[in-house]
C-alpha cells in the first residue's frame, strides 16, 4: 500500500496513496490491531508511516522495522535512517532482516556486527526487543534460535508449508515469539484462491481457514496481514469469531484438504515426500528440490498453480531470500545418489520435469530488490 519499492522523496508520494495508507492504519487501530511492521528495504513505507505516526498515541503502538544485518557501521546508519523516516524516538521491535544462511548468521554475531549494534541500541532505549526474520531452511532457523540471542522470529509456516514446524516448536521451547510472514501471499496467494480451494475450505474462506490454522496453535503469536486498504481487515476479523474454537472449526476443513491431497497424490506421498530430500546447498547447481516438490504437490492436488508459478519463478532470481534454482535443467545422474534414500527416488526426476513444465513462466524478481 506504499507508493513504491524505491526509496522515494516526499514529493513523489501521491496524496491518494498517502490517504489510503493512513486510512488503513487508522482502521487497524480501530480494530485493536496496533502492531505495525515495516522495513528499511520496503521503499517509501517508513517515510509514509512517518507522516502519520507522530499524530497517533505512541504508547498504544507497537512498531517493528527490519534492517539487513550488514556490518555494524552500515547497520547503525540504516537504523538511524529508519528512525528518522519513521519520526520516532524508538521502535518496539527491531529485526535483523534476512538471516537466511549460516554465513549471514556468523556475520551478524561477529564482534562489531549487527547484533552487537542492536544490543547497544537496546541498552540506549532506542530498541525494545531484538528479533530476526528468515527465509532459511528449518535446520538453519533452529541454528539461529539456539543462539538465544533473539526475542522473536519472523518466519514462514502455514497450512501449505509445514516444513518449519520444528523451528516453531524450538522457538516455543526457548520462549521466543513467533511472527508468521505473509500468510495471505506466501501462504498460498489466498486473496486469489482457486475454486477448488474455496470449495474445500467452505464454510470458511481460505484466508480465514489459514488464519485459524496458524493462530489455533499456541506456539504462534502474530500474523502479518499485509492489508493494502481498510477493507482488507474484514475477512480476518470475521475469522476471529471462531478464535476460541479454532481447532474444532478447522478440523473438518483440514481433513477435507488432506483427504483430497491423499486422493490425488497418494497417502504415501503426502505423508513422506520431504523425507531424505537434500537441502539445496547439497545439490549440483543448488536446485531447490524440496521447494519444487512442495510447489508441485500443492499445484497438482489443490490447484494452487498460480501460487506455484509465483514462487517457482523466484528460484534463481532472489538470492538467499528464496534460495536455490528451479528444475529447468538438472543432471539426473548427479541427483540420483542424493535422493537414493527417498522412498520416491525413482519418481523424483519425472516430478521435477513435470513441475518445470507446469510452473515455469517469466522470471520473477523480489519486490524489495535492495536487500
Amino acid at each position: 500500500y506504499q507508493q513504491g519499492w524505491d526509496d522515494l522523496t516526499a514529493d513523489k508520494v501521491e496524496p491518494a496513496n498517502q490517504a489510503n495508507l493512513e486510512a488503513t492504519i487508522r482502521r487497524s487501530l480501530e480494530l485493536g490491531i496496533n502492531h505495525i511492521e515495516t522495513a528499511r528495504g520496503y521503499g517509501s513505507s517508513e517515510m509514509q508511516l512517518g507522516f502519520l505516526l507522530p499524530k497517533l498515541d505512541r504508547d498504544k503502538l507497537l512498531i517493528q522495522t527490519k534492517i539487513s544485518p550488514e556490518v555494524g557501521d552500515k547497520f547503525l546508519e540504516n537504523f538511524e535512517t529508519s528512525l528518522r523516516k519513521l519520526q520516532l524516538d524508538y521502535v518496539d521491535f527491531l529485526s535483523l532482516h534476512g538471516i537466511n544462511t549460516s554465513e549471514v548468521l556468523a556475520q551478524s554475531l561477529a564482534p562489531g556486527g549487527a547484533l552487537e549494534v542492536a544490543q547497544q541500541l537496546q541498552r540506549e532505549g532506542r530498541v525494545r526487543h531484538i528479533g530476526f526474520s528468515t527465509h532459511a531452511t528449518n535446520r538453519e532457523i533452529i541454528e539461529v534460535l539456539s543462539t538465544d540471542a533473539f526475542s522473536y522470529v519472523n518466519l514462514h509456516w502455514y497450512f501449505v508449508n509445514d516444513l518449519n514446524w520444528e523451528a516453531v516448536l524450538e522457538a516455543d521451547k526457548r520462549d521466543i515469539g513467533v511472527f508468521i510472514i505473509s500468510p495471505n501471499d506466501k501462504g498460498g496467494k489466498l486473496y486469489e484462491p482457486p475454486e477448488k480451494l474455496v470449495r474445500l475450505c467452505d464454510p470458511l474462506t481460505p484466508m480465514a481457514f489459514n488464519d485459524l490454522y496458524c493462530l489455533g496453535r499456541p506456539q504462534v503469536h502474530t500474523l502479518s496481514i499485509g492489508a493494502s486498504k481498510p477493507s482488507d481487515f474484514d475477512a480476518h476479523i470475521e475469522a476471529l469469531k471462531y478464535y476460541d474454537v479454532a481447532q474444532e472449526t478447522i478440523a473438518p476443513i483440514e481433513l477435507k484438504l488432506r483427504l483430497e491431497m491423499d486422493t490425488v497424490l497418494g497417502a504415501d506421498w503426502t505423508g513422506n515426500w520431504w523425507k531424505d530430500i537434500p537441502e539445496y546447498q547439497q545439490v549440483p547447481g543448488e536446485m531447490n528440490v524440496l521447494e519444487i516438490l512442495r510447489l508441485w504437490s500443492l499445484a497438482k492436488s489443490l490447484d494452487l498453480v498460480s501460487f506455484g508459478k509465483m514462487r517457482y519463478n523466484l528460484l534463481g532470481n532472489a538470492g538467499h531470500w528464496f534460495p536455490g534454482t528451479n528444475a529447468k535443467s538438472f543432471d539426473e545422474h548427479a541427483l540420483a545418489p542424493l535422493v537414493a534414500n527417498s522412498a520416491f527416488a525413482d519418481r523424483i526426476p519425472r516430478i521435477l520435469r513435470e513441475a518445470n513444465d507446469l510452473l515455469l513462466g517469466e522470471e520473477v524478481q523480489r519486490l524489495s530488490k535492495s536487500e
